[in-house]
Parts: structure tokens; sequence; C-alpha cells
């Protein structure tokens, strides 16, 4: 019964990671909650853009790829620890916010 109650825990806590508001929490700090900051004055908006072309430029800055707006250090920083389906799922709530 113990292991049932951990692996559902378990569960749990994955579901809550996966989810993009609370992901991209992380990303309001320099990026704003909607997503129209320019980090430290130099990104331009990501509110509103493709799933593809997020997903893309967080796979670039977390394999140490991209540099957009000399921003790549700062961004690998941010992102290094999200899984594929974690970049998927902030790059999604991204993509919502309103332009």
């Amino acid at each position: 019964m113990k292991k049932v109650a951990i692996a559902m825990l378990f569960g749990a806590c994955t579901l809550l990671l996966a989810d993009g508001a609370a992901l991209y929490a992380k990303c309001a700090g320099c990026h704003g909650k909607d997503g129209k900051t320019k980090a430290l004055g130099k990104s331009p908006s990501i509110a509103g853009l493709a799933v593809d072309t997020l997903v893309k430029d967080m796979e670039g800055y977390k394999a140490g790829t991209l540099n957009k707006s000399g921003m790549g250090g700062v961004m690998k920083g941010q992102v290094v620890s999200y899984t594929p389906e974690q970049i998927k799922e902030v790059a999604e709530y991204i993509s919502k916010l309103p332009k």
C-alpha cells in the first residue's frame, strides 16, 4: 500500500511540474507576467510566439548553441533543468499569451 501511495504522490508532483503556467513563473522575472517585457532590456517580446519557435529557441539555449540578444548564458541557466516535456509545456503556455 505504501508503494502505491508513493507512486501516486510522485505522479501528482510530475503533473504539477508539467504545468506551463507554473514553469513560466521562473521566466516572468525577466519577461514579465504577460511575456511582453524585454528581458534585461535586450530581448524582444515572447508573448504569442509560435510553439515550434519557442521550443527550438529553448532547446538551443539549453544546448548552448543559441545566443539571441546576447542572452545565451542567462537563458541556458534558466532552461538547463527543463525536460523536453517541460520545454513544450512552457512553450505552449507562452504561445497563448496575448501579443
